[in-house]
């Protein structure tokens, strides 16, 4: 899901935008609370507690004082619970490796935390061209949210060569390694990527992918942004969310199924619609609730949200492409497996794609 940003007075309380559970970093709220296009408000983004599976996690946050915001100390502590849980060089780099043969593999940076380091990584067409739009699709913004990440590589596996000739394929499959390995939303320094892509960035991870694009920032047709909905949302992350920033946790709930966030300063519902449709045929398409919201927001068609994703400084606002959408992939149903999961991410790409070039 998304969330967060640095430095802009109050952007986060009312709206966690996508991925309600994790926000700015500690002490910072969202300048954007309850704001749509057009100047609409809406009412503040949190999940709905009907005909959603419900979190059962009403305990305190283990760390900090409940209303107290977060000090260097819990910082400190929270970062000593977060534990390497797998291998961002075995799971992504060597999968990066095995389609260099293939693509043009772009060393965009290193993410750096203490003593660790890893690779940033893109992958582009091979056959890049200037004169075409460019695709862009990003995963692995929020770490834990693992199809974003297999999804990206699978997708370039499978289909990297369908538009060949037609459009350039760039391909950041792993936004966020630190968090990847941990399993975690957040980075090292308990702040989330998302929300933190604008001038100034707090966040290592989103000033070096801002860095990347920032050259093809017009050329960019059409981005996908791969995200997941999970049920450790609830669990762990909106109460951690909580606790570092001293404010009381309200349970809620996780919407079971696949879903879309659109730019609402930018609407594209054909768009929209030819993902759901796509992606329909993976897996099931979350439906609203009985105030006709998902995750608090009103649902403007079946699967979609939208929020403005540019003055939330959220991923999927880090060009100025035409078509732009946010995919929210829910792993935890019982009717979903891992690689339907990844599948529907592919099946997002290429009909975000195919839609895109069948209006340019």
């Amino acid at each position: 899901m998304f969330d967060m940003m640095l430095g802009i007075s109050n952007m986060e309380s009312m709206i966690r935008c996508i991925e309600p559970t994790n926000g700015d970093p500690p002490g910072v709220t969202s300048p954007m609370d309850g704001v749509v296009g057009g100047g609409a408000t809406v009412p503040p983004l949190r999940r709905p507690k009907a005909a959603f599976r419900m979190s059962s996690s009403t305990q305190t946050y283990p760390i900090g004082t409940p209303g107290q915001p977060w000090g260097a100390a819990e910082r400190a502590q929270w970062l000593a619970r977060q534990q390497r849980q797998r291998s961002h060089a075995d799971e992504v780099v060597a999968k990066v490796e095995q389609l260099r043969e293939r693509f043009d593999v772009i060393d965009y940076g290193q993410l750096v935390y203490g003593q660790e380091r890893y690779p940033l990584l893109a992958l582009r067409s091979r056959d890049w061209n200037d004169a075409l739009p460019v695709a862009l699709v990003t995963g692995g913004v929020h770490g834990y949210e693992t199809s974003g990440v297999q999804g990206a590589l699978q997708f370039l596996d499978q289909h990297g060569d369908e538009h060949a000739g037609r459009i350039n394929l760039l391909v950041v499959p792993c936004v966020s390694p630190w968090g990847y390995e941990r399993i975690q939303r957040w980075n090292a320094d308990a702040i989330d990527p998302n929300r933190s892509f604008r001038a100034d960035s707090p966040a290592q991870e989103a000033a070096a992918l801002m860095a990347l694009v920032a050259p093809l920032r017009a050329q960019v047709l059409v981005h996908i942004d791969l995200h997941e909905t999970t049920d450790s949302d609830e669990s762990e992350f909106r109460p951690a969310l909580a606790a570092r920033d001293g404010k009381p946790f309200e349970p809620d709930g996780v919407p079971d199924g696949f879903y879309l966030v659109d730019d609402s300063e930018n609407l594209q519902p054909a768009f929209q619609q030819a993902v759901i449709g796509a992606v329909a045929r993976v897996t099931h398409i979350a439906p609203a609730d009985a105030q006709g919201l998902i995750i608090g927001s009103p649902v403007i068609a079946p699967g979609v949200i939208a929020y403005p994703v540019k003055r939330l400084g959220l991923c999927a606002g880090v060009t100025d492409a035409r078509f732009v959408t946010t995919t929210e992939v829910y792993p935890d149903s019982p009717r979903a497996t891992p690689q339907q999961c990844n599948d529907a991410q592919v099946a997002a790409v290429r009909a975000a794609i195919a839609h895109a070039l069948a209006q340019a």
